[in-house]
């Protein structure tokens, strides 16, 4: 009797996740949460809000996505609490940002690794900046450079973190210039470090594009540098850090897309990676994501797994250098 129950049951989860397959089973069946490891106003809370605001639609997934803030240490709370305590059932999400969680795992003292989670899709690319105060003596990143040589250790500026790609950004950018800079890392996410920039409790901060998109729009602040390879088509008046003589690459460009716990049953995950990208390239989406200044790059789930495993071993090489 034992062994007919333990086969029907196998023969029953056999058909479920046939059904999930095809689109047929009850999943969703309720509201969904992602978990998001920022402050609400920061460009990952900002982008996540517009990416899901589709969700609910009958040719997305059907039920409507609440964001939850999970906010501190860079990102480690609320990806701390994903990978250790959060139910893999489908029902809870998380916003992940590369570099920064597969940073902090290769730098210890965290609860998860890229093992931790399984990706479902990527829908931004969103570089760092280099940002000043609109009334700021500096006017280029050489500028900046010059007083930090002639105050080493005095060039204050902000961050969303230690050990996301604004901290990677400014290793970097030590490395490049050979300065020694004050690096001081928000405990409010990007916002919050915006927010220090504009009030001129810091010299300068590096942050996200797109927030410094919106600022810059409100003529709070200049930006002087963009860490990537090539100028953002947001911002095309301003130079890369390589063009102003500088060798820096793409690694601290900000990837954000969506995750689940690892656990999460293989319908579900296949459910949501063939369904998800569509809602990111929804035209209503893809609108409110330009109008605020916000890159987009939509990846699958296979893609974003590639990129995974390739930031791993780019960000293995870079944080032994650095």
């Amino acid at each position: 009797m034992k062994k007919w129950i333990a086969g029907a049951a196998t023969a029953l989860m056999t058909l479920t996740g046939a059904a999930f397959a095809e689109g047929h089973g009850d999943y969703p069946d309720r509201p969904i949460m992602l978990m998001v490891s920022y402050g609400a106003g920061g460009a990952t809370d900002f982008q996540a809000r517009i990416v899901t605001m589709t969700a609910g639609n009958e040719d997305a997934l059907g039920v409507p996505i609440a964001i939850i803030n999970k906010p501190g240490a860079g990102g480690r709370v609320g990806w701390n609490w994903l990978a250790s305590q959060a139910e893999a059932d489908g029902y809870t999400l998380g916003a992940y940002n590369i570099p920064h969680f597969i940073a902090q795992s290769i730098e210890g003292g965290v609860s998860y690794t890229a093992d931790s989670f399984e990706p479902i899709a990527n829908w931004g690319a969103d570089p760092a900046v280099f940002v000043v105060a609109a009334d700021s003596p500096f006017n280029s990143m050489q500028d900046v450079v010059d007083y930090a040589k002639e105050n080493p250790g005095g060039l204050t500026f902000s961050g969303a973190g230690l050990f996301v790609g604004h901290h990677i950004a400014a290793l970097q950018l030590e490395k490049a210039a050979g300065v020694k800079l004050a690096y001081i890392p928000s405990n409010a996410g990007g916002a919050g470090a915006m927010k220090s920039v504009i009030a001129g409790e810091v010299l300068g901060g590096v942050n996200n594009l797109s927030d410094a998109f919106r600022a810059r729009e409100a003529g709070n602040v200049k930006v002087l540098g963009v860490f990537d390879l090539e100028r953002n088509s947001f911002m095309e008046d301003v130079p890369t850090m390589a063009e102003q003589g500088f060798d820096i690459d793409n690694a601290s460009v900000n990837f954000r897309g969506v995750m689940v716990p690892k656990g999460t049953p293989q319908p579900v995950i296949d459910h949501l990676a063939a369904v998800v990208p569509t809602m990111f390239e929804n035209s209503s989406v893809q609108g409110k994501m330009s109008a605020g200044g916000s890159p987009m790059h939509v990846m699958t789930r296979e893609e974003v797994q590639e990129m995974w495993t390739a930031r791993q071993a780019t960000l293995q090489e870079l944080l032994a250098g650095l």
